[in-house]
């Protein structure tokens, strides 16, 4: 008796604290939703009337379309709208540039690690202890340490205000994350499978891309998604190899937005929804194919 109602009071001392935490992750979201939706006014007022002003996608029209809403073309005469406006208009293209970006990354990390982490955990090759170590320790670096002289490098090759440069500066970012994923799944896979496979005459690459993959592939599409969310996220070199407002990305766009003193705290919490919801899409994958995918690898 006594035990079960100890088990009872764990388990809902559990719910309770993941409740607090999940309370404490989605209020900032659900509040900056909530005021992306709410006239200005009714923001800033003392005290704020959040739900007393009625709600409008003024702000998301604006930002997809460029049709100034209402409030403020009444309100143009008192502030100045238009270099938020302008700034904030370059959002869905900041976006695009993000995703394009990110996307490569993750197609040009998933080729290059899957071979990388099948060689340093299935193959015998000499001091590939210490090449995994290097790899991963180059990301023990402080990027603000390094960052200049990436810029140098990226500004002697004159690929600086590209994407190029930035899908380059992003590989080299994630791949070691990606690479360290995949040798965790790649290692879980038994290695009856690749003897037998061998057997039947498959040469490693064969194995890798008919065997391995396969098998692997809930943790190699959660690996890819997770370096795409990196990617998609990145602000320091997107800062310093993206100053031209053409090749500019979604965090660089929005902290641009951000620090306007004139900003409409409307305008920019909805461009904040609209930047963040690829990487809430990606969120529910990532979840799925890399966590389940490390636990369920060697059964499949």
């Amino acid at each position: 008796m006594l035990t079960r109602l100890q088990e009872r009071l764990e388990s809902t001392a559990r719910y309770l604290w993941l409740a607090l935490l999940l309370v404490f992750v989605l209020t900032p979201f659900l509040v900056t939703l909530l005021a992306s939706l709410t006239p200005d006014k009714a923001i800033v007022s003392q005290p704020a009337r959040w739900f007393t002003s009625g709600f409008n996608i003024d702000n998301y029209i604006y930002i997809l379309t460029g049709k100034l809403p209402a409030q403020y073309e009444v309100e143009a005469g008192q502030r100045t709208m238009s270099m938020v406006s302008q700034e904030i208009r370059f959002l869905p293209t900041a976006m695009l540039h993000s995703v394009i970006v990110a996307f490569l990354v993750m197609i040009f990390d998933l080729l290059l690690a899957a071979p990388a982490a099948y060689a340093l955990v299935k193959m015998r090759i000499g001091g590939k202890g210490i090449v995994l170590n290097f790899i991963l320790g180059t990301r023990l670096i402080p990027l603000v340490a390094v960052a200049i002289p990436y810029y140098e490098l990226m500004q002697m090759f004159r690929l600086t205000n590209t994407l190029t440069s930035l899908v380059i500066m992003y590989v080299g970012l994630t791949l070691p994350f990606v690479i360290l994923i995949l040798c965790v799944a790649f290692r879980q896979i038994d290695r009856s499978i690749e003897e037998a496979a061998q057997v039947d005459g498959l040469n490693p690459l064969q194995i890798l891309v008919r065997i391995v993959v396969p098998v692997a592939a809930p943790s190699i599409v959660g690996a890819g998604l997770f370096a795409f969310m990196l990617s998609y996220c990145e602000f320091l070199f997107g800062l310093l190899l993206a100053t031209n407002q053409s090749v500019r990305t979604m965090p660089v766009t929005m902290a641009s937005v951000s620090v306007n003193p004139d900003v409409s705290l409307g305008l920019t919490c909805a461009g904040i929804i609209l930047g963040v919801l690829p990487a809430l899409i990606v969120i529910v994958p990532v979840w799925r194919y890399m966590i389940r995918g490390l636990a369920e690898g060697s059964s499949k």
